[in-house]
């Protein structure tokens, strides 16, 4: 067993090394940032040696936080195995659907249990999310620079009620988010170039409108349909742009 210092030793208990789940870590949320604000595209290459280098830190917390990834949908192996290579995960029209169908329905369970609230909860729920919506109103004319912070809003939005779930449902929400954040990334953009923002704005008040009035079974409902609405406006995106591998 270890010897406590003596009493009143000014010797200080050496400083532990910083454990290697922590460079993992920290590598896995510095890729995962990069991958979710497609700041690495859809395809790019990964090597070992070249990222950990590029964030200093050992192969072994590449490999560690790039295992993590592809866990989470957001990398995918290329190469024989042991190769110490991969690739960020493509965006497809098949699985975004599959996403936002998945995510759509736990969205709309989270609707419900919000809905399930005291009055007073509802209230302060309903109140963050009109004035988020009122800040995406706000960025709805088509700058360019505003892209970024309709993004955020957006998730912001659904998070505003999301946080009602339960700790069970809240962790799987979790799980998928960030491959669903790539899709809204992309999704927002296009939406307000086209100047369709509203749509989805009035969705986004139906949704509110339910957890206000007490109403769950509304509240799953129209937050279910704002998912499938946005699979049809991303269609449309698709159709025009034609879908890629490295598409961002």
């Amino acid at each position: 067993m270890p010897r406590s210092p003596a009493p009143g030793s000014s010797r200080q208990p050496r400083a532990r090394r910083p454990a290697l789940r922590t460079l993992a870590e920290t590598a896995y949320a510095r890729l995962r940032d990069s991958i979710v604000t497609l700041r690495l595209a859809p395809g790019a290459q990964l090597t070992e040696i070249e990222l950990g280098r590029r964030l200093g830190v050992s192969r072994t917390s590449v490999r560690t936080a790039l295992l993590r990834l592809q866990q989470e949908g957001l990398v995918v192996a290329a190469g024989a195995a042991g190769s110490g290579r991969a690739r960020v995960a493509p965006m497809t029209t098949d699985d975004m659907r599959e996403l936002f169908l998945m995510v759509g329905a736990l969205d709309g369970a989270a609707a419900r249990m919000a809905a399930a609230l005291p009055e007073e909860r509802r209230a302060a729920i309903v109140r963050e999310g009109e004035a988020i919506n009122g800040q995406l109103r706000a960025l709805s004319g088509g700058d360019a620079s505003d892209i970024r912070a309709a993004q955020d809003l957006d998730l912001r939005f659904h998070r505003c009620y999301e946080r009602a779930a339960g700790p069970r449902l809240l962790a799987k929400l979790n799980t998928l988010h960030a491959r669903r954040e790539r899709y809204v990334r992309v999704y927002t953009e296009a939406l307000i170039h086209a100047h369709g923002v509203r749509e989805s704005l009035d969705e986004h008040g139906a949704i509110l409108g339910a957890i206000a009035a007490g109403d769950a079974g509304a509240a799953e409902r129209h937050a279910a349909f704002n998912y499938r609405n946005g699979l049809e406006r991303y269609g449309r995106l698709v159709a025009m742009r034609g879908e890629q591998e490295t598409w961002k």
